[in-house]
């Protein structure tokens, strides 16, 4: 039996198509997200997170965890994730993981997942909050 043919797509070519899907905020946006409710998910390694500092009232997910933490059905859920409608924001560094990251949350029926352009840098250099 022969490999099945495999399409070669760059990293570049696959982050502007999961973006495509996507209403990216940006840092004011998801600031009133976070004030009316919403999530923000920090999925930045801990490394950065000591380095840069975190997002007040941002929940800690590392990347690796996101969809069982997020997952509504899903038995390790953290306690935040109670419904599908939930409005959630995935913040990394510099905003590029994050877009993959809530395309896969949105493949859970997250529907309203979406990540924050620039990361935590653009959350930052806004002059928000950062302890």
């Amino acid at each position: 039996m022969g490999a099945a043919h495999v399409t070669k797509r760059s990293v570049d070519e696959l982050l502007a198509e999961a973006r495509q899907g996507l209403d990216r905020l940006g840092p004011e946006e998801a600031a009133a997200v976070q004030s009316a409710g919403g999530l923000l998910v920090d999925i930045r390694y801990a490394a950065l997170r000591e380095r840069d500092g975190t997002i007040p009232g941002a929940l800690i997910v590392e990347r690796n965890e996101l969809e069982w933490r997020l997952d509504p059905q899903c038995d390790h859920r953290l306690p935040e994730a109670t419904h599908h409608d939930l409005q959630v924001v995935v913040v990394c560094n510099e905003g590029y993981a994050s877009s993959f990251a809530a395309v896969s949350l949105r493949q859970l029926g997250l529907t309203r997942a979406t990540d924050l352009a620039g990361g935590f840098q653009a959350w930052r250099a806004a002059g928000l909050p950062v302890y």
